[in-house]
């Protein structure tokens, strides 16, 4: 039986999530990993969640226990568009689209713009849920330099350069531009205004995905592309990282006429995002959770981050060709070995000595560069972090010294 005649020819390119199959291997307990994007459990707003789950079904179960509209529930726009602004943003409430998280948010957007065998253009390395998006429609993109600052405006002129010269005009630019997933760096205001800058100057549009941006732990808020150039970027925000993510709940914001294209995608794709979870989160956004809780995750996570560089500070300072991001924020750093090396190959031992990583291959377009790997902070404790890093750190020694 030939199967695959059954099958469009776009899901040829599909492929599962690297990180979702590590996932499977990471269960065991024994297993320190520091491979998934977990948020610490501990940050859950419980008691927040039961005490709005019963407001809700209180005063509003007729229409949370409803189907709603494509665009989202209106106290919630109203809620988000106060986020929005508290970070320099005169949001729109109606120019909001609330997802099923931001990973429906990406897929929205490849729906929307790439006919296949389009191109856009994405940092090197870059989030694999938008790789996954991009290619699920036959879309091809193509990666731009990235540094210890983020995307390199210089660099990603010469990838349009090249585009454009081979008549492959990407269809937008990809960025995630606060403690990017997976590198953790931060993209500073010189060069997002170049960014802007080269946008405009080539009529290109921006996808800025910013999961992150609210957990900061260190250094000074940067201007949000969407404050710099409204008229041309979609910003995709999620609770995933910053309250809840068995909420599933995102939104996306940007000009009408992009949203509006976005709700008619979303529209045959799931109707709408649960009214129910939108409901619980309005009410939690209008009694101040989100706020209370983002002080104690930042507190957390500026511990575990400055933990784990403390410990790789101690195990592998020193060796020739290694070094590791020092994020501001967020969820993750970025580990590189000497070229020669290889991660993917490397994390087999790994798992032999129960700690784990994501192979920095599944974070690039073409899956070519294998010196690199993701680390996560933010979900092991103290105890596991530092045993993790040692047993990591000792791996590598015996590598690098073979």
């Amino acid at each position: 039986m030939n199967r695959d005649m059954y099958f469009a020819a776009r899901t040829r390119g599909m492929k599962r999530s690297v990180i979702r199959e590590l996932l499977k291997l990471t269960s065991k307990p024994e297993v320190i990993s520091f491979a998934g994007g977990l948020p610490a459990p501990r940050t859950f707003p419980v008691e927040a969640v039961r005490t709005a789950v019963q407001y809700v079904l209180d005063t509003n179960a007729d229409l949370a226990l409803q189907y709603g509209s494509t665009e989202g529930d209106n106290c919630l726009r109203q809620e988000l568009s106060k986020v929005m602004k508290a970070d320099g943003i005169d949001a729109n409430p109606e120019h909001i689209l609330v997802t099923t998280a931001s990973q429906q948010g990406l897929d929205l957007i490849a729906k929307i713009f790439m006919d296949p065998g389009d191109t856009c253009v994405c940092g090197l390395p870059t989030y694999l849920g938008g790789l996954q998006a991009i290619r699920s429609y036959e879309g091809i993109p193509v990666g731009t330099a990235l540094d210890d600052h983020g995307m390199i405006p210089e660099e990603l002129e010469k990838t349009l350069n090249l585009l454009e010269a081979q008549n492959r005009r990407p269809r937008f630019l990809y960025i995630i531009p606060d403690f990017q997933n997976p590198a953790g760096v931060t993209i500073p205001a010189e060069r997002r205004r170049k960014i802007v800058q080269i946008a405009r100057e080539r009529d290109y549009l921006i996808v800025e995905d910013t999961p992150y941006r609210q957990i900061r732990f260190q250094g000074e808020h940067q201007p949000t592309f969407q404050s710099l150039a409204p008229e041309r970027v979609i910003s995709l925000y999620t609770f995933s990282k910053i309250m809840l993510p068995g909420f599933r709940i995102g939104w996306a914001y940007g000009p009408e006429w992009i949203v509006d294209k976005m709700v008619m995608a979303k529209q045959s794709a799931d109707l709408c995002t649960t009214p129910f979870c939108q409901a619980i989160a309005a009410k939690m956004l209008k009694d101040g959770v989100l706020e209370r809780g983002l002080a104690e995750t930042i507190k957390l996570y500026r511990h575990r981050c400055e933990l784990m560089l403390e410990q790789l500070d101690k195990n592998l300072s020193g060796l020739p060709g290694v070094h590791w991001t020092r994020p501001e924020g967020g969820l993750f750093l970025w580990l590189t070995l000497p070229k020669g090396n290889n991660t993917t190959e490397l994390f087999e031992k790994a798992i032999e000595k129960n700690v784990a990583y994501v192979p920095g291959s599944a974070f690039y377009p073409e899956g070519d560069d294998h010196t690199g790997m993701r680390l996560n902070f933010s979900y092991s404790d103290d105890e596991k972090t530092i045993e993790g890093v040692k047993r990591l750190s000792a791996l590598i020694r015996e590598t690098i010294g073979s």
